[in-house]
């Protein structure tokens, strides 16, 4: 009986030690931004601020959310100067930054691997 006792305990101690390191690892995997896609018509608050120039010979369609099955709202064509409001990420893992392009007006989201300096650095908040 004694045997059965230690073995048991045993178990006990290694089932407890298992179930506080697996802790730890769900919390860090739930740091940082969720994945969030802008939903179509969804505007980004204005938390940037920095303005860039297109990059020469580079065009980008600017969308009405952070994901390319939103309808196009403009572009942000060749040396356009472009304000950034800030970033999202979709379900897919790419970012997105919502912007004014100064040119013309237009307001959109843009793929941040497009734009220059990898778009905005505030996160939207969603």
């Amino acid at each position: 009986m004694r045997n059965l006792r230690s073995e048991t305990s045993k178990y006990a101690l290694i089932a407890t030690a298992l179930t506080a390191l697996a802790v730890p690892a769900v919390l860090v995997g739930t740091a940082g931004p969720a994945a969030a896609t802008a939903a179509c018509g969804t505007s980004g608050p204005n938390l940037d601020g920095d303005s860039f120039r297109m990059t020469a010979g580079v065009a980008a369609n600017m969308r009405s959310g952070s994901t390319t099955s939103c309808g196009v709202t403009g572009w942000a064509d060749n040396q356009d100067q472009l304000v950034y409001y800030c970033w999202t990420q979709n379900s897919n893992g790419a970012t997105w930054t919502y912007l004014r392009n100064v040119s013309d007006g237009r307001y959109g989201w843009v793929s941040d691997h497009l734009l220059p300096n990898n778009g905005s650095d505030r996160w939207c908040g969603f």
